[in-house]
């Protein structure tokens, strides 16, 4: 009996020692088998208590090392998934880790550091070739020239060139003899028009009474001509002690252009003394080749890029006529600019539809390199921002046609090589979940 206990400790023995063998020569592979774990094996067990350890002997009865190297291994997996699903920021369990994905988020102040810039895909038919030098120009539907059809004289001026100004807003204070007389007719003819419309049929002629309506319309004209509101000429007919100047207000929301109003200066009728731009829309004109004029259409979309900025628009016109020098057409686009980020007199590249082509076209900035080295681009969602892979069909001057992206998609067009930076110190592979 003893001699049999004696067998069995040296069996034991010859399995720790194989045990730490195999844990030598799988460390590389990062699989860790404590001594405590072997060393917890029921000598009873071993001692043939008639129950099955398959964990320790295989079916021929010698030690199973590679199995209790398999079921630390698993067990070392399930740890590091652990760690996976507690670093992945939104506290899903590990049952979840392979069906949820790993979205970056960032907070405010991450998202101003990296100038991140986010543009929606709407469509997908344009092509690198079919692209046009094109101008930006102030819409001229938000467009406001002041002009006063008056002399008038430069009292005082309340905004600088370039200022941002809201409608009605003082621009300047204007005067002069011109004023004063227009204003006093106005005052007169008013008066008469309201005493002769308070007088009967019969005590005035039809004519008399027509007269005077129409020579108050006509002295109210000319204040509006001036550029007086309504509120400010019924103001003027309360108080007619107020005669000699008045204030120019700003007709709409821009932003003040061709500021040439001079303190003391006597402005001629006519005359140009400020124009108010609203910038959140402007328009572009592009010269284009018969060839791709023929692929316009009103009402089409386009794609406007500005420096790194990639801008939807719309195809409002075209001249549909050749020049003589250049023997280009030209074509009017129309796009929105929220935030002022762009300004008339911008030089830009316009990208026409193109329905041979199709893709979306992105600048450089929104490309990276996934880990495996394949092109990838940044899509914003409800979770954050996760990475997607895309093929490049061609690249031309900054510009990228690129397939595998759904319209309507949110794509970050600038600071994505922050975002594959945090992607990559996260340690976490598209391909890889």
């Amino acid at each position: 009996m003893k001699h049999n206990t004696d067998l069995k400790i040296i069996e034991v023995n010859a399995i720790t020692k194989a045990i730490a063998k195999a844990m030598f020569s799988a460390k590389r592979f990062g699989l860790f088998i404590t001594l405590a774990a072997a060393i917890s094996i029921p000598t009873t067990a071993l001692a043939g208590d008639g129950h099955e350890h398959a964990s320790i002997e295989s079916g021929s009865g010698e030690p199973h090392v590679e199995q209790i190297a398999h079921q630390n291994e698993e067990s070392h997996d399930h740890d590091g998934e652990s760690k996976v699903v507690a670093d992945d920021g939104h506290g899903h369990g590990a049952g979840e880790a392979e069906e949820e994905s790993h979205a970056l988020v960032l907070s405010d102040e991450q998202l101003a550091l990296a100038n991140i810039q986010v543009e929606k895909l709407a469509v997908a038919t344009f092509s690198l070739e079919a692209v046009a030098t094109a101008t930006l120009v102030v819409d001229r539907d938000k467009t406001m020239t002041l002009a006063p059809q008056l002399d008038v004289r430069v009292e005082q001026r309340h905004v600088v060139p370039g200022q941002e100004v809201t409608q009605g807003q003082a621009l300047l204070t204007l005067g002069g003899v011109a004023v004063a007389q227009a204003q006093a007719d106005y005052i007169n003819a008013a008066a008469e028009w309201s005493r002769v419309s308070r007088m009967s049929k019969s005590a005035v002629s039809a004519s008399r009474r027509l007269q005077a309506q129409v020579d108050a319309e006509l002295k109210r004209a000319i204040l509006e001509a001036m550029k007086m509101t309504s509120k400010q000429i019924a103001q003027l007919e309360s108080n007619p002690s107020n005669i000699g100047s008045y204030q120019l207000l700003a007709p709409i929301n821009g932003r003040v252009q061709q500021d040439l109003a001079k303190l003391g200066q006597i402005v001629p009728a006519g005359t140009a003394l400020m124009q108010l731009t609203d910038e959140s829309h402007l328009w572009v004109e592009a010269q284009v080749t018969p060839a791709q004029s023929e692929k316009v259409s009103i009402g089409s979309v386009a794609l406007v890029r500005v420096g790194e900025r990639s801008l939807e628009a719309k195809v409002i016109g075209r001249s549909h006529e050749l020049d003589s020098v250049t023997r280009t057409e030209q074509i009017l686009v129309s796009l929105e600019n929220p935030g002022h980020v762009i300004h008339a007199g911008q030089f830009a590249e316009l990208y026409l539809p193109d329905s041979i082509e199709t893709g979306f076209v992105l600048p450089d900035a929104a490309l990276t390199r996934g880990g495996d080295g394949d092109w990838q681009v940044f899509i914003q969602d409800e979770d954050g921002f996760e990475a997607v892979e895309v093929d490049v069909v061609e690249s031309q001057r900054g510009m990228n046609l690129v397939r595998g992206l759904a319209v309507g998609s949110q794509v970050v067009v600038s600071g994505a090589f922050f975002l594959a930076s945090e992607l990559a110190k996260s340690g976490f592979d598209i391909h890889n979940h």
